[in-house]
């Protein structure tokens, strides 16, 4: 499909910078089947949903993976900003860096300051290879745990630019990028739905008999980066590794078994749930990298109720909610939200979007 079908206009006050306090107080815009928009709050979403229904929640932590560092290999150092997008093994990351043009292959990048505690104050980084778009391969001097205790020491929270470029981070974000869920740390960009529960939330979905079932997608950069290409077909998506285990696929296999639905918290949980659906709707234990891309035409095997964040034009993102509510129904949600103020992107409010009929759904 072509990709500026997916695009609009968004003004720069409807981007936030900062969440809702407390979280579920954000604003819900709830999208029917039929189209139907509604204006609610995240405190009202057990009403939306039914004893029965499993909601899947994404628990990977998010690591301080913005560093800032020089190059040291030459005479001259240059000022360089590292992003950890994705692990290798125990030394070795894929990153994005500005300015690339700063850095070629044998190139040693020092980050941290030598005035700090940890590890004598530095990290060292031999770039390995260079890609497109600014990637690298990063070796690092340290090795497994130690060098997650580096990048911990000496990273910050990787703060999407839409809110970067308006404000650095700070302490306040350590914790507010961060879901209540947050375990199993890997990820570089935040579940972002996950972002407006709450344990008082949490009680009341339980209360409602509605289930919590938790999986894992380690979130990479490339998720939120808007599609250059003119045509879907031409677009790469960056591999996410992400881990749904037997026991968590047996309750919900069971759960769709006695009418209950399975509700989505966010992008993330939906592209592992559909990554591991069979043909027939079956859930199947699932451990491995995804790379899955979900437009419209795509039949949904697993999920029926998706909450979501508002996401940036021209985004895969915004391309698989299209798929998931129909393209003119999310065109005419968002026009709906930008015109009522809603509050966009990663700390921005949700939409709760039901899934359209099947049969509006074309087979790929």
């Amino acid at each position: 499909m072509r990709t500026d079908l997916f695009d609009f206009h968004l003004p720069p006050e409807n981007i936030a910078l900062r969440p809702a306090n407390p979280r579920e107080s954000a604003r819900m815009l709830v999208v029917q089947g039929d189209g139907v928009l509604r204006d609610r709050t995240v405190g009202d979403l057990p009403d939306w949903l039914e004893p029965g229904d499993q909601l899947v929640v994404n628990d990977t932590k998010v690591i301080a993976a913005q560093l800032s560092g020089r190059r040291i290999s030459r005479e001259t150092e240059a000022k360089i900003e590292a992003t950890l997008i994705k692990r290798l093994d125990g030394s070795r990351w894929q990153a994005l860096v500005r300015p690339a043009k700063k850095l070629a292959p044998g190139d040693t990048i020092r980050f941290g300051n030598e005035g700090k505690v940890c590890l004598l104050g530095h990290l060292d980084a031999l770039v390995e290879a260079k890609g497109q778009e600014g990637e690298v391969t990063l070796s690092f001097v340290f090795h497994g745990p130690a060098l997650d205790q580096a990048i911990a020491d000496l990273g910050r929270p990787p703060l999407p630019p839409y809110i970067a470029g308006k404000r650095p981070a700070d302490e306040q974000d350590a914790a507010d990028y961060q879901t209540m869920f947050a375990a199993r740390e890997g990820a570089v960009a935040a579940p972002t739905a996950g972002l407006h529960f709450t344990p008082t939330l949490e009680r009341r979905l339980r209360e409602r008999g509605v289930g919590l079932q938790r999986v894992t997608l380690h979130v990479g950069a490339g998720t939120f980066l808007p599609v250059k290409v003119e045509d879907t077909e031409g677009h790469r998506m960056h591999a996410e590794w992400g881990s749904l285990t037997p026991d968590t696929a047996a309750a919900l296999n069971d759960a769709r078994a006695q009418g209950g639905r399975i509700v989505a918290v966010g992008t993330t949980s939906l592209r592992l749930l559909e990554s591991a659906a069979q043909p027939d709707g079956t859930i199947a234990p699932f451990e491995a990298e995804t790379a899955i891309f979900i437009t419209p035409g795509y039949r949904f095997r697993a999920v029926d109720i998706l909450m979501t964040n508002f996401h940036l034009p021209r985004s895969t993102l915004f391309m698989l909610i299209s798929a998931f509510a129909g393209l003119e129904t999310m065109q005419a949600a968002y026009k709906h939200a930008i015109e009522s103020g809603y509050r966009f992107y990663s700390y921005g409010d949700a939409c709760l979007l039901f899934r359209q009929p099947d049969e509006r759904i074309v087979e790929p």
